[in-house]
């Protein structure tokens, strides 16, 4: 695609929309970006894009701005059905995502992993199996680097590992992986997609451009993915934690077995899995899949699994004060997710719960929270409607994370687990979810600060 002097504008200036720009520039674009927040939210983005002849409209969107382009390139972040878009794609400008924008460009392989939950870790984990295999790796997408930003490095040998949401699988056009990874489908971002049907059509669409000689890898225990696997022309491998699989990744005799048309090879223990919950023993089957069609052995793979840790947001352990332990689970962002977190740990749970929401019905969370949770902790603009839907346990109004932190660490007791699995959005009160969680971190270690000085006081005064 030439992109020179062509007239393109990018909608959104978070992380892919900037780099978008800043690529967009680089070959020749002229380029503008629109973005609803104001200059002054703006105020660390724009100079670097003024300073490279990129055009900024901030705090609205010009009608006249949209309908003057010839390409207009979305952040994930904004919705397909924005007015200025519908009118101009209804005028015939081109729109889609960054995503689409680098798969236009990337050299290599793309592996894509997508679901509702269980994305990021997924992922990561699929980047440390290929580079555990001795093959050159990209990792990012809707986490970390934009995909956008590895053209540049990749090459025809490189595989590119990359994070792909419902948000930006809306606007794919020629978007093809090599390795399509489907986790689960679950209800999330109802606010956006308006309906679960609607929902799972744009997770589907990861596998739409692929072709018989491609990979589609399918959680077999999920109804939705599992229905997914008569849509798809790609060769279909399947991971189950609770059944046999003929072609796929499996459970069997406490082992993680591989079985490629019957022929089935042990690759680990399930007990060398270091991940917290039943979820995570999904992701590293789905990863295990993922790893064994690009072509990585077994040692290699249970190397790679064996030494991944936890990333950052998720069943994150934080520190344990006063026998009580913490532990960060902001990127549980819908229902699905603080269930899976719920479902990690026996009991005697402390739950901080909300933000914005996303059209979720938590009175799904009951039974959970009648069995496992002594005290939940409400937050943020969902609030009153999860406190309106939740039974089976002690609920507190605690409006913001530091007053849930605070009341959880006075109520807790020895043995209890503190556990933040919002099931909201952060928009909210946060910049993000990654926003979030660090705050609930710093808010842990001063509290674990403040016993250690105490502690540190009485040792001192019994000495005296």
């Amino acid at each position: 695609m030439d992109l020179k002097g062509k007239r393109v504008l990018v909608v959104g200036m978070g992380k892919s929309g900037i780099a978008s720009a800043l690529f967009l520039a680089d070959r020749g674009a002229r380029v503008s970006v629109s973005d609803t927040k104001s200059e002054e939210e703006l105020h660390h983005e724009i100079p670097q894009l003024l300073d490279r002849g990129i055009g900024v409209e901030a705090g609205y969107h010009g009608e006249r701005t949209f309908m003057q382009q010839e390409l207009i390139v979305i952040s994930p972040g904004v919705p397909c059905d924005v007015p200025q878009l519908v009118q101009a794609r209804q005028a015939g400008i081109p729109v889609f995502g960054e995503i689409e924008l680098a798969a236009r460009y990337l050299k290599g392989r793309l592996v894509a992993v997508t679901g509702s939950n269980g994305k990021t870790t997924t992922t990561s984990l699929v980047g440390e199996i290929v580079t555990a295999g001795g093959k050159p790796t990209l990792v990012g997408g809707n986490i970390g680097t934009p995909a956008i930003g590895f053209v540049e490095a990749a090459t025809d040998d490189t595989w590119i590992v990359l994070e792909v949401s419902s948000f930006q699988l809306e606007t794919i056009a020629t978007f093809h992986p090599r390795i399509a990874v489907v986790l689960n489908v679950t209800p999330d971002h109802l606010d956006r997609h308006y309906t679960f049907d609607n929902y799972a059509a744009a997770k589907a669409r990861i596998f739409e451009n692929q072709t018989a000689g491609d990979y589609t890898v399918l959680n077999a225990d999920d109804a939705t993915c599992a229905a997914m696997g008569k849509r798809t022309k790609a060769a279909v491998y399947w991971f189950s934690r609770q059944h046999w699989v003929e072609q796929g990744a499996c459970v069997r005799g406490g082992n993680i077995v591989w079985n490629d048309g019957g022929r089935e090879q042990s690759v680990m223990p399930v007990s060398e899995i270091g991940l917290k919950g039943a979820h995570n023993v999904e992701n590293v089957l789905a990863a295990v899949c993922a790893g064994m069609l690009a072509g990585v052995d077994a040692p290699s793979i249970r190397h790679a699994v064996a030494s991944f840790k936890a990333v950052e947001h998720r069943l994150e352990y934080v520190a344990t004060i006063r026998g009580v332990a913490y532990y960060n689970d902001s990127k549980a962002t819908n229902v699905d997710a603080t269930i899976k977190a719920l479902e990690a740990f026996p009991g005697n749970i402390h739950l901080i719960l909300g933000g914005k929401d996303k059209g979720s019905d938590y009175s799904v969370l009951n039974p959970l929270l009648a069995e496992r949770v002594k005290r939940v902790y409400t937050i943020g603009a969902a609030a009153q409607k999860i406190e309106s839907q939740i039974k089976g346990t002690h609920v507190v109004s605690a409006a913001t994370i530091d007053h849930a932190v605070r009341e959880a660490s006075e109520l807790a007791a020895p043995g209890d687990i503190v556990l933040l699995a919002p099931a909201c959005a952060s928009f909210d009160q946060f910049m993000s979810y990654e926003h979030r969680g660090r705050v609930f971190k710093d808010l842990v270690r001063q509290l674990e600060a403040r016993d250690l000085h105490l502690a540190a006081g009485n040792r001192a005064g019994g000495d005296a």
